[in-house]
């Protein structure tokens, strides 16, 4: 199968998405498809073969955060350059509804479309207010997949309509045969998430750190991510500031070691998530997850069952539940037997398997309908088979 995928947001700038996309990219071809991904990228970036870049990305704040987008005429020739020299048999587009490539491929696409939603925003007034222009791209998709039940809320809500949850993928295997970092290991706290970008939630872990450290004088943090170091920690006493280590930006080997090191792994994001991958990705490597109560966070970790949740932006409450994990190693035992058994339902093998199952319905349907339209031309014509 020929399979065009769109990524909205600039390639050389990582996300959850764009991660989503690279995987979902390589799992495809590992299985023998053709595959090209169009996305934002700038000149010098280096893409993978089947990238096509689409020209560098502006920054749009959107959706609590800062996407890197790419929009205009530009984009739109070369949009259509792609789709022409693509005769993809499917199209797959993520984040249709963003101003960037997803919606100019939807405007001028022709043939069966996916489309993934991937935003959790219940009170999105620029969707609302943008749906009159939406619609008419929106009415040529074929399929529509949600990549959680709050992100199906949102397009359900705003837009209308349904579609069929399938979540994020992880390469399970990946993270769970990671060697451990001897450095990385004891009475460790992990973080990882864009540093300057407060709804990821560092500035309420480092305003639970002082208790967390006082309870467990061994402990500190392991942070890694771009952004301002000097200004993450400026809310420390300054004796405690050398127990955080910032590593910077990691490569994903790196960041499987990390997670397959640290003692918790605390995810405290305080909302504008519709999923979760890195807890996903933090179960995988069998780290005990601590994470905010946001509703995406608790459908991921099984309602607190497979990772211990707490109230959201309550830096108490972190401090006083990370202070209870790092003393219980039975405790965090235990989570890390369920949220390893309950991962596997992110497996790419069952995501990727859920995907195709979709690109076939609209394809198979598609070409229905194309025999349809070939059969009464043949009868209008008197050119009927007997």
């Amino acid at each position: 199968m020929k399979i065009g995928i769109v990524c909205p947001y600039s390639w050389d700038v990582p996300g959850g998405v764009q991660f989503h996309i690279r995987d979902l990219a390589e799992h495809l071809i590992r299985l023998g498809h053709e595959v090209s991904v169009l996305a934002p990228a700038d000149d010098e970036t280096p893409l993978p073969p089947y990238v096509v870049s689409a020209g560098r990305a502006v920054p749009v704040p959107y959706n609590g955060s800062v996407a890197r987008l790419n929009f205009g005429f530009l984009s739109a020739a070369r949009v259509r350059r792609w789709l022409h020299d693509g005769t993809f048999d499917v199209i797959h587009i993520h984040e249709p509804t963003s101003p960037s490539l997803g919606l100019l491929t939807c405007w001028a696409a022709q043939g069966p479309i996916v489309a993934t939603f991937h935003t959790s925003n219940p009170r999105s007034r620029a969707m609302i207010a943008a749906y009159p222009i939406l619609q008419p791209a929106l009415e040529k998709i074929s399929a529509r997949i949600a990549v959680s039940e709050y992100a199906r809320r949102t397009l359900v809500e705003h837009l209308g309509g349904d579609a069929v949850v399938i979540p994020n993928g992880v390469d399970v295997g990946f993270f769970a045969g990671a060697e451990p970092k001897a450095e990385w290991q004891g009475q460790t706290l992990g973080f990882i998430g864009r540093i300057d970008e407060p709804r990821k939630g560092l500035p309420v872990l480092m305003k639970a750190l002082p208790a967390i450290l006082a309870a467990r004088p061994g402990a500190r943090l392991l942070v890694a991510g771009r952004g301002d170091e000097e200004e993450a920690v400026a809310t420390l006493p300054k004796e405690l500031r050398e127990r955080v280590e910032f590593l910077g930006m990691v490569s994903d080997e790196d960041k499987a070691r990390l997670l397959r090191s640290v003692d918790v792994y605390v995810a405290p994001n305080t909302g504008g998530e519709s999923f979760g991958i890195i807890l996903v990705e933090a179960l995988s490597a069998g780290a005990p997850v601590l994470a905010s109560d946001l509703d995406a966070f608790a459908q991921v970790l099984d309602q607190g069952a497979a990772g211990d949740l707490f109230a959201n932006e309550d830096a108490d409450a972190l401090a006083e539940a990370a202070i209870r994990l790092l003393g219980d190693p039975e405790r965090r035992k235990g989570l890390r037997e369920r949220g390893e058994a309950h991962v596997r339902r992110f497996d790419w093998a069952t995501v990727g398997a859920d995907i195709l199952a979709v690109y076939e319905t609209v394809t198979d349907g598609a070409a229905s309908v194309a025999a349809d339209e070939r059969s009464g031309l043949r009868a209008r014509f008197g050119l009927a088979r007997d």
